[in-house]
């Protein structure tokens, strides 16, 4: 069977001088895995389309054991993210994140759109960095099943004072009267809670439509990160490795 598909490489491994094994998220199949001979051939029509970070129209075979390109059209690039070690750390981040938490076969057409838009504005440099993985994190989680509880306050159902916090475990926020001290929560101000909801509620074309201020971005930030590892439940490199060029940039 051979058809098309669009799709954005989150991994390529080599596998010979010329040939590699490609990691795609796309649109209608999920994520699969792909054979492409002579990739590696940089004067060949299927090295470019077929590289970390390429958004691509796909032709693919499909036998018993495996898919295979025949064919690939770059759609986009994401030039900006490779000239900028910080956001290509990023980048990958985000790609790591479906790698291990995505089974093949998911229907991905809502987690391919966030991947997409978040590079988009991660390359155009529009919104800080790190408001863009903040969105990114949380809106992924309440995509994979992950919803926390941001309507109210779960003790007295108060909607929004001066203070909240965001219990991870839990996915729940309890406002400054209800809060007794719980382990493993974030303080959140009126404009770190407005960042959070808008990252989870927001139709996903407005998901990035907000401004927050440095204060409250460093309190969304921390929320989102520690809510995200809580749930991979694994360390994870490309994190690691983005915040190590984060402090030496």
């Amino acid at each position: 069977m051979r058809f098309k598909v669009d799709g954005l490489i989150l991994k390529e491994q080599t596998i010979n001088e010329n040939d590699k094994l490609i990691t795609v998220l796309t649109r209608t199949n999920g994520i699969i895995r792909c054979f492409v001979k002579n990739a590696k051939l940089l004067k060949g029509r299927l090295c470019t389309a077929t590289q970390s970070l390429s958004y691509s129209d796909l032709m693919i075979y499909h036998t018993k054991e495996r898919y295979i390109i025949d064919e690939a059209e770059p759609i986009e690039l994401f030039y900006n993210l490779r000239l900028d070690l910080e956001k290509f750390a990023l980048a990958e981040y985000f790609c790591e994140i479906f790698l291990h938490m995505i089974p093949e076969g998911t229907d991905s057409k809502e987690f391919l759109s966030l991947i997409l838009n978040s590079l988009y504005v991660l390359s155009r440099g529009t919104k800080p960095d790190l408001m863009v993985k903040a969105v990114f994190e949380m809106r992924f989680l309440a995509l994979a099943g992950y919803m926390p509880n941001l309507v109210c306050c779960d003790k007295c159902s108060c909607y929004e004072a001066d203070m909240m916090y965001f219990l991870h475990s839990e996915g729940k926020l309890l406002c400054g009267k209800c809060y007794s001290g719980e382990q493993e929560s974030t303080a959140l101000s009126r404009g770190a809670l407005t960042a959070l909801r808008t990252s989870v509620f927001a139709d996903s074309k407005k998901i990035f439509s907000f401004s927050v201020s440095e204060n409250s971005l460093m309190q969304f930030a921390d929320c989102s990160e520690k809510y995200m590892l809580l749930h991979t439940e694994r360390n994870m490199n490309a994190l690691e490795f983005y915040k190590m060029v984060r402090i030496q940039k």
